[in-house]
């Protein structure tokens, strides 16, 4: 579980990583934007650095901006232990992934919903994560998008093609209702927001939805 500060109390963000990892998250997920390749403005490195004074477990760092190649070095030095950037942002992304790698920072690519997964087929065998997008991203707390659990099996394919077990992220949408979908299709790493942060018990439903996306996996693909 990769629980989104996104949905936290921006105020008390170490309370709410305090509270994530009590639930048991494996990893803390962080949402910045630039209000420029998404109509939001979140967070910035030092935020990041903050986050990583404070975290047990490591940052997971999701680049939803303009130029992303830039700032790499920002983040990484910042604390950043996973960093994906967006295949529609970046016109030389296998560059962008070689260079994250070097750093000895896991590389991932991102996907907007209406991206097609065959988009990573150049760059399936080098990446260390794929993280395919739910939700047009900008927002917390919007609805899944039910045909993500197909493109979540496309991707798959794509990247057992080429001979890479590298884990699927999804991110938007998740909560009770649709956790079981997503990781049944094949998601390893579930970033949930606004069914944590705006729950009355946290570290509780941290909880409920590893429980429910671990139980699908052994239910099996569907």
């Amino acid at each position: 579980m990769a629980p989104s500060i996104l949905a936290a109390d921006f105020a008390a963000l170490g309370a709410a990583v305090a509270e994530a990892e009590r639930g048991g998250a494996d990893l803390i997920h962080v949402d910045v934007m630039d209000g420029h390749f998404v109509p939001n403005i979140t967070v910035g490195p030092p935020v990041v650095r903050a986050l990583h004074r404070v975290a047990k477990v490591p940052l997971d760092v999701h680049l939803m901006i303009a130029s992303p190649d830039r700032y790499l070095d920002a983040f990484i030095d910042a604390g950043a232990a996973m960093l994906s950037v967006h295949v529609e942002a970046l016109p030389h992304l296998q560059r962008a992934i070689a260079y994250i790698k070097s750093r000895g920072v896991q590389a991932g690519v991102a996907l907007n919903p209406s991206t097609p997964a065959v988009a990573l087929e150049e760059i399936a065998g080098d990446v260390d994560f794929v993280l395919v997008m739910s939700v047009n991203p900008g927002f917390g707390g919007q609805t899944f998008l039910p045909r993500s659990e197909s493109k979540i099996r496309a991707v798959r394919r794509l990247l057992d093609q080429a001979g890479n077990h590298a884990p699927i992220e999804v991110d938007g949408g998740v909560d009770l209702t649709t956790v079981h979908g997503i990781a049944a299709a094949g998601a390893e790493i579930i970033v949930a927001g606004q069914a944590i942060f705006g729950s009355p018990d946290p570290p509780g439903m941290v909880r409920a939805l590893r429980e429910a996306a671990e139980a699908a996996r052994a239910a099996g693909p569907r």
